[in-house]
């Protein structure tokens, strides 16, 4: 099995980075949603169609990404010589990206109460939470990269 991860790495790797970028851009396209969603009249005609939007983006696009994002982040991290698993970057980054599945499924909860008109939070909120995803992907980026410790 290693001698396949091993040959199959600059697949598995490039198709790990194709899974994240699309993912991202799940979650920040997502609260963006959200942001206007928030300002339009429960029920409304606009309200139905943030929705449709809203699950299509959920269920279409981030959920299968994040799926092939773990598969195929688990597969190069099996495969050998690509993680030191004594260097310190490695934990912190799978830290940031439990954190960062934790804001994906916050995400899901706020777009199940939009589904169900009980919407509570102002557009500024929503707002706020975009910025989660970028800083995660920036310390996720730097600590993959750099590798400080």
């Amino acid at each position: 099995m290693s001698g396949f991860l091993t040959a199959a790495y600059p697949w598995t790797k490039a198709l790990h980075i194709i899974a994240v970028i699309a993912w991202m851009a799940g979650l920040f396209y997502l609260p963006r949603l959200f942001v206007y969603h928030s300002g339009v009249e429960p029920g409304s005609a606009q309200s139905e169609t943030f929705k449709v939007m809203e699950r299509r983006l959920l269920r279409a696009i981030m959920n299968p990404a994040m799926i092939a994002a773990y598969i195929f982040g688990l597969a190069v991290l099996s495969t050998p010589g690509i993680v030191d698993w004594d260097a310190g970057w490695i934990y912190m980054k799978l830290v940031l990206v439990a954190i960062l599945s934790w804001h994906h499924h916050r995400q899901a909860s706020w777009m199940k109460d939009f589904a169900a008109d009980r919407n509570r939070q102002p557009a500024r909120f929503y707002r706020m939470q975009n910025e989660v995803p970028t800083l995660l992907m920036i310390g996720i980026v730097i600590l993959v990269v750099v590798r400080p410790f």
